[in-house]
């Protein structure tokens, strides 16, 4: 096994453990841009080729020129696998789809999550190597056995005049399948003979992913994360066009000091400089502040960037939804403000009283659920209710968790009309803790008597609540 290791392009000279070709290495020139076409220069292609391809690829000039060395010439044999690996946006698919459709070499690219089943992959393949007919050969439930016939014989019909290339996509799907898949696909040059490279595109390392049976070993390669300053180079190229480039550049640099903490994810980073962009150049546009007042800019867009640091990851709105929404929310009267894009969250009609529900567990005591949710309670005298001892209030100790069978309890108390206990109540409370809106506190095995905690603020259940015109303040303990 070789294992090829690349340091961020930014962070200095890349170091490559290997010996697949030669590697040359640049610092960067003047003005922050790199010498991309020097990186990607390679007999086997034309300069045009590569030119394009570096003009596609920012900052992953050292990972490209890599790839460009394992593949070699179109006409000579390539490594049987390679295992690229990174977190996720970090250029793995980009970069190899990029490489093969400038390149115009032969390619079948495959998701691991469409295919579902061998038979299914093994047709894409034949389906993308070599076309209909191809595919049609192959029996409906067919094997590993069956796809080597088949590709065998299609190489004795039109032997390779390039390297193929066979690039899944979220290869760690795989180690689900059958246990001779994996093993067969790291060694299929060998198998049907043909002059083809297997790619695999993860997000975990190889030392997770090996069989335990044991496999060919691919060769590896990894794709680190980037660096802030490649990403303020990259989403700076989505400029806007109706203003300069240095206008949002600096606005890419006001999104990265708040967002760059908590996402360092391109795909996310890129949606949300799309999301935020048109308050940005408001005051520009409405001329009450001229491109190069930056303070007074970073001023105007800071509330708003607090409000979208809330929804980072959960995409619960589209980019057209949200600025409706913020042109309502500014003509409202009476709204409390401050409010995150959470306040806005179409939840079902149940999952709003389930959530309603959950606030009341996790910060009223359970003593006081008689009281609050009983009807025929009888006479509860205050000096036996209200504790003298109790002076901290339970906003300020945070949320407590409380067992489901509470929850549906004071659920069935507070919904408007009767709800039987049905399978699509117990599927929205899995919703609430996948939107992060519940939090599960017992271990997920637990399964006779699982806990949670509400996990949103007083201001969002209050929201939540007069959707509902449900009063949840005359529920509470501590505002007594």
């Amino acid at each position: 096994m070789v294992l090829l290791t690349l340091t961020s392009a930014a962070s200095g000279p890349c170091r490559w453990n290997g010996h697949w070709g030669r590697r040359r290495c640049h610092r960067p020139v003047a003005g922050g841009r790199r010498s991309m076409t020097a990186l990607l220069q390679h007999p086997g292609y034309e300069d045009e080729s590569l030119q394009r391809v570096a003009e596609q690829l920012p900052c992953r000039e050292a990972q490209s020129a890599v790839l460009l060395s394992l593949m070699g010439q179109p006409q000579q044999y390539s490594y049987p696998s390679i295992f690229i690996y990174g977190h996720r946006a970090s250029g793995k698919s980009h970069v190899m789809h990029v490489l093969l459709r400038e390149l115009e070499l032969p390619h079948a690219t495959l998701s691991c999550v469409e295919c579902v089943s061998g038979a299914l992959l093994f047709q894409r393949v034949l389906l993308s190597l070599f076309g209909h007919e191809a595919a049609a050969l192959l029996p409906r439930s067919a094997s590993l056995s069956d796809f080597v016939r088949v590709y065998r014989q299609q190489c004795s019909l039109s032997p390779a005049e390039q390297t193929r290339f066979i690039v899944m996509e979220k290869a760690e799907l795989l180690r689900d399948a059958d246990a001779n898949l994996l093993p067969a696909l790291l060694r299929l040059q060998e198998l049907v003979e043909d002059n083809v490279t297997v790619v695999l595109l993860s997000e975990i390392a190889w030392d997770k992913f090996r069989p335990n049976t044991g496999c060919f070993e691919p060769l590896l390669l990894h794709f680190p994360d980037y660096s802030k300053g490649e990403l303020q180079q990259i989403l700076s190229q989505d400029r806007h066009p109706s203003y300069s480039a240095d206008f949002y550049s600096s606005y890419i640099n006001i999104l990265l000091g708040v967002f760059y903490s908590v996402c360092r994810d391109l795909r996310e980073l890129r949606h949300l400089a799309a999301l935020n962009f048109s308050k940005f150049c408001e005051p520009v546009a409405e001329g009450k502040v001229k491109e190069t007042d930056t303070h007074k800019l970073w001023r105007n867009i800071e509330p708003h960037l607090k409000k979208a640091m809330q929804t980072v990851y959960l995409r619960e709105v589209s980019s057209l939804q949200w600025e409706q929404m913020q042109q309502m929310e500014e003509k409202e009267t009476g709204v409390v403000r401050g409010l995150s894009a959470h306040t806005h969250i179409e939840l079902p009609y149940y999952s709003k009283f389930l959530l309603i529900a959950a606030y009341l567990a996790s910060y009223n005591p359970a003593r006081t659920d008689k009281r609050f949710f009983l009807k025929h309670h009888g006479k509860i005298k205050k000096t036996n209710f209200l504790k003298k001892n109790e002076k901290t209030s339970n906003h300020l100790l945070g949320p407590k968790p409380f067992p489901l069978d509470r929850l549906l309890a004071i659920f069935y108390s507070v919904v408007d009309n009767r709800v039987a206990p049905t399978a699509s109540i117990f599927s929205q409370i899995s919703s609430l803790v996948t939107l992060q809106l519940l939090a599960q506190v017992s271990h997920e095995d637990q399964l006779d008597a699982p806990k949670y905690k509400c996990a949103v603020s007083m201001d969002f259940i209050c929201a939540i609540s007069r959707t509902v015109n449900f009063d949840i303040v005359k529920y509470l303990y501590d505002f007594l």
